[in-house]
């Protein structure tokens, strides 16, 4: 029988159900139930007319609903996702993902609609917090053991724009993607990061064209290792330099232009995780292979690596910087978790400087005792490229396949894809409360100086 949906006669609102039926009559009283708060929450207007004692009503029945939410994936999320991959067979990124659940089962999730009305309001503050409810989702995906490795697998596949720009980067070792670039130096691929308006900072457009170079690196058959870099800047005080990445661009976090999925996610399965990992290319889903189409990758810094540009540090297999560069998590400035660096920095620097760079904003300058567990060799801005041929070139002096080799093995012990779902799980759910925190819209209003900065 369908799951009973009580009425709260005191305020006239139908109370959370209880899902104990079957997946389809439990579809259906949940679609019932978010129906009715749909409709208690237009009650209080226009999302961008309401006052804030009205937004803090939204943002209590929206709460209470998660409360079903929570019960439903609790149950039903495998099953959800079985059916919206057709048993598995079908690779969804987790944008695709969200958004197909949400048409597929209307109420579960928000659809791209919802989103789309709050980033339109321009303000991270204004946001009623619609997109904890992908994170509430997606934390149950990853908790399943088949399911969650399953998005792995998908997310380690070559993105489609990267399948379609593939043909011109093997015939010109040159594509512009706007964002990033993507270039074919002899036997090595250069990946640089381009958003010289944001001084290299990371945002949805950013991390999206960094993935895809990234892909275009690992697919073309010519490239033996893969380089990182940042590009030169339109910045005062960086004349005529290159600036290896300046983290999360807080400028676009402050106008709610920063995705929990496209962003926060996308950029940790897809981005970091394929520089780590690789391609998973193959059908097969088998964890324990480490079969991956991988290359080993090496960072070049220049000025500093802050934030997400540190915590690309942990994934590099060589990190090389010129004199006075830093790098840092100043993730007690920003109020959300650093990506995966609570789970990779302890291994490079131990777990009490870890500690010391995220509730601390220690910083670990090149050439340092610190620094050096995070940096691996100190040269010369204008022996930089040089640099970066020698290295590369030692990278694979053993032999390309050797080399490859070489870096699962050391990849086995030190994160499984078991850790990395598990710690994906968490992140998923954590980090969407994060984003929707005071603390971390005070911090923005504190650090930020947004009205100086503009979009």
């Amino acid at each position: 029988m369908p799951a009973a949906l009580p009425h709260d006669a005191e305020s006239g609102f139908t109370s959370t159900p209880t899902f104990d039926s079957t997946f389809d009559d439990d579809v259906r009283a949940a679609g019932a139930y978010f129906a009715a708060v749909e409709q208690r929450i237009e009650g209080y207007g226009a999302a961008g007319t309401r006052d804030a004692q009205a937004r803090s009503n939204v943002r209590a029945v929206l709460q209470e609903a998660r409360g079903a939410r929570q019960a439903f994936f609790a149950r039903y999320a495998k099953d959800m996702y079985a059916r919206l991959t057709a048993n598995h067979t079908r690779h969804l990124r987790v944008s695709e993902l969200v958004y197909e659940a949400a048409e597929k089962y209307p109420g579960l999730l928000p659809t791209r609609r919802h989103i789309d009305q709050e980033r339109a309001l321009q303000r991270q503050s204004g946001k009623e917090g619609r997109e904890i409810d992908q994170g509430l989702f997606m934390a149950h995906v990853f908790a399943d053991p088949q399911c969650g490795l399953h998005m792995i697998h998908a997310m380690l596949r070559p993105k489609r724009n990267a399948q379609d720009r593939l043909a011109e980067f093997r015939r010109s070792g040159f594509v512009d993607l706007g964002a990033a670039t993507a270039a074919r130096k002899g036997s090595v691929g250069e990946v640089t990061l381009t958003n010289r308006k944001f001084l290299n900072a990371e945002d949805d457009v950013a991390v999206a064209a960094l993935e895809t170079a990234v892909d275009l690196v690992l697919l073309d058959e010519q490239i033996k290792v893969g380089v990182l870099r940042g590009g030169f800047v339109d910045h005062p005080k960086y004349p005529g330099k290159r600036v290896f990445n300046s983290g999360i661009n807080l400028t676009h976090l402050y106008y709610g232009r920063i995705s929990l999925v496209e962003f926060l996610l996308e950029r940790e399965l897809g981005l970091l995780n394929k520089m780590y990992r690789g391609l998973w290319c193959s059908q097969t889903c088998h964890e324990l292979l480490e079969d991956f189409v991988e290359k080993p990758w090496l960072a070049a810094v220049e000025q500093f690596a802050i934030g997400g540009g540190c915590q690309i540090l942990c994934v590099m297999d060589r990190v090389i910087a010129e004199p006075g560069a830093y790098f840092n998590l100043p993730a007690s400035k920003e109020g959300f978790i650093p990506g995966f660096a609570n789970l990779r920095f302890p291994r490079l620097v131990g777990i009490q400087l870890a500690r010391h760079g995220i509730y601390f904003e220690r910083s670990f300058p090149a050439g340092t005792p610190e620094g050096d567990m995070l940096c691996d060799e100190v040269v010369p801005a204008d022996r930089m490229d040089e640099a970066i041929a020698r290295n590369t070139a030692q990278m694979v002096r053993g032999g390309f396949a050797s080399t490859i080799a070489n870096r699962k093995a050391l990849r086995v012990g030190e994160e499984p894809l078991s850790a990395f779902r598990h710690y994906m799980a968490v992140y998923c759910w954590q980090q969407s409360q994060c984003l929707y925190d005071q603390d971390l819209i005070d911090n923005l209003e504190r650090n930020w100086e947004p009205q100086k900065r503009t979009m």
